[in-house]
């Protein structure tokens, strides 16, 4: 399975974001954004899941479904967390679970619902309404999703803001466990998210495109 993208260009209102992008990560592997503010990680990572369209060049998407498109082979997950402040903890998950997977059993939906809720050290507040939940608990919930329906590209956007230091070891270890069955993490961040071997992408190098480094990027060694 392996996503690329070739001579990839995006344009918001008449400003050129990035430009000339091209990069791939296989099953198995992540991809830490990273770049100044403006340099076009949340815009790549909304282009990705299809929310934005390219301005010029093209997103391929190997070993998935020929029947689905990029969206529906992703999770993405923004900047607002998207709960349903009225329901439960639980209720907000058993949603996800029910719109995001078809012909799930009741069986197979609580077996992912209380991974969820370990995954996120969510278990005690289940029965609690999304709405008194704190900005790092609403926070985790919106991040249990990505445990309730398998997607094998995770686009994740700032994924450990509100997050306490903490909470975000639930990130880290949700992400590690999805790379190492063979999932692909692409994920924009201003801090050390503590995965394993992450590649790098550096937005903003290079005119309007990216400098792409390996796991010690910090050798300056570009990856091409």
């Amino acid at each position: 399975m392996r996503l690329s993208t070739d001579k990839l260009a995006c344009v918001r209102g008449g400003r050129v974001i990035f430009s000339d992008l091209s990069f791939e990560v296989r099953g198995g592997e992540s991809l830490v954004l990273l770049g100044r503010n403006g340099a076009g990680k949340t815009s790549l990572l909304r282009v990705l899941a299809g929310y934005l369209q390219p301005s010029d060049g093209r997103i391929l998407f190997d070993g998935g479904d020929p029947e689905a498109d990029l969206g529906e082979m992703c999770h993405f997950v923004g900047h607002q967390n998207g709960v349903k402040l009225h329901f439960s903890v639980e209720e907000n998950l058993q949603f996800w679970a029910q719109y995001l997977s078809v012909g799930l059993s009741a069986e197979e939906e609580k077996a992912r619902i209380e991974r969820a809720l370990d995954g996120f050290g969510l278990t005690d507040l289940v029965d609690m309404p999304a709405g008194f939940l704190s900005a790092g608990q609403k926070r985790r919930l919106c991040l249990a999703r990505l445990l309730v329906a398998e997607r094998p590209l995770w686009l994740l956007d700032e994924p450990t803001v509100s997050l306490d230091t903490a909470s975000q070891s639930y990130v880290s270890t949700a992400v590690n466990d999805h790379v190492r069955g063979g999932g692909m993490v692409i994920a924009a961040t201003h801090i050390e998210l503590g995965l394993k071997a992450a590649r790098v992408l550096e937005l903003g190098a290079h005119a309007y495109g990216g400098r792409e480094y390996g796991a010690d990027y910090g050798s300056g060694e570009r990856r091409n």
